[in-house]
């Protein structure tokens, strides 16, 4: 997998290796609740909201996008590369339902966060009884 090249530090394989395979990175994500939503948070530097497909079910989160390269560099020109470049994806399924139609999401400095109201089935509601 590490190449070494003309004394050079070991690096690993080229992003153009990775896309002449159809290969799509994995993206890292941190899940958590609070007392009324789960919230799906990623580091997501260099990626255009445009960029990025989100779908939500009731039960699951689906992330997709696409971190393009601006500068071609050459294989030989590297010492280090470590950083994914070109498509990704993430689903995972959530511990609790969702409301999918109140769900959204942001980009600030970096950082995608995906908000999903959660569906309390167990909640009692009280109701008035109305005389006809």
């Amino acid at each position: 997998m590490f190449k070494r090249d003309k004394g050079r530090a070991p690096m690993v394989r080229p992003a153009e290796e990775f896309a002449a395979k159809e290969v799509e990175g994995q993206l890292a994500i941190d899940v958590y609740q609070t007392p009324d939503e789960i919230v799906v948070e990623s580091t997501i530097a260099g990626v255009e909201p445009g960029d990025l497909d989100i779908d939500v079910t009731s039960e699951s989160v689906t992330i997709k996008g696409e971190r393009r390269k601006e500068m071609k560099v050459t294989d030989d020109d590297y010492f280090y590369q470590e950083c994914f470049w070109g498509r990704f994806s993430r689903q995972v399924i959530l511990p609790q339902e969702v409301d999918p139609d109140k769900a959204n999401s942001v980009i600030k400095d970096g950082v995608l966060t995906i908000h999903l109201p959660k569906i309390h089935r167990d909640r009692a509601r009280k109701i008035s009884v109305k005389k006809e």
